[in-house]
């Protein structure tokens, strides 16, 4: 039976700071839902996986490269980086504190069976805070603002189409100094997106970033997911 026949099941629902997540469960899936918008599930992770891979393939080399990763979603990217001894401390920005919970909320939480090694991990830390507060460094209860080697970022469905209006200012010419201030030197950037935009390409350059380019993810059908690269200057 193909899972697309059944009834979605709803497993958890919360109202957070930023309106409703709900976690799902269609067949063998698990579904994230964010006011109504469907986020991600569990059934690939392709391009999750090509999105921490790119960013370490476009550092030089660095020994132990720190990671952020905005956005902890199914644990995808956060499983793929921590089963990567190459990487050195790793720490996800997620701001809905039930996505947060469904990852470890004890031995039942629903997604822990995809994120409980890189939990476990000593190099993982979870930063409940806003993305873009933290990037612009006015979340203080996280300490002085911190740099990073590489910053992976998958908080909407690309730069053209976010989950929340305050997501749009990430891709603005302010959002990407804030994400440039957050890299050690030559450090990179790359954004996930459910479709190509030459015009996020070129804001990247316009802000200063350098070998900006996308790699694409293939798909059976339909457009492909890509990942905008964007390296800080040296």
């Amino acid at each position: 039976m193909h899972t697309h026949t059944t009834t979605p099941v709803v497993i958890d629902r919360r109202e957070g700071p930023y309106g409703e997540v709900v976690l799902r469960r269609h067949g063998a899936l698990l579904q994230i839902i964010a006011n109504g918008c469907f986020l991600m599930d569990t059934s690939d992770g392709r391009s999750e996986r090509l999105l921490v891979d790119a960013a370490y393939d476009a550092l030089d080399g660095r020994p132990r490269p720190s990671l952020l990763i905005g956005g902890l979603g199914v644990g995808f990217s956060l499983a793929h980086a921590a089963a990567d001894p190459r990487w050195g401390p790793i720490a996800v920005v997620e701001r809905e504190r039930a996505i947060i919970d469904w990852h470890r909320s004890g031995a039942d939480a629903p997604l822990a069976g995809l994120s409980g090694a890189a939990l476990a991990d000593p190099r993982t830390e979870i930063l409940h805070t806003d993305l873009v507060a933290h990037l612009h460094g006015t979340d203080s209860s996280h300490g002085a603002p911190r740099t990073y080697d590489a910053l992976c970022l998958d908080i909407d469905n690309g730069p053209d189409w976010t989950v929340t209006e305050d997501n749009n200012s990430l891709y603005s010419p302010a959002g990407l100094a804030a994400c440039r201030a957050r890299l050690n030197p030559g450090g990179v950037l790359a954004v996930w997106s459910a479709q190509p935009s030459s015009a996020f390409d070129d804001a990247l350059r316009n802000a200063g970033f350098q070998s900006v380019r996308t790699e694409e993810v293939t798909v059976a059908r339909g457009v492909p997911d890509v990942v905008h690269l964007g390296v800080s200057a040296a």
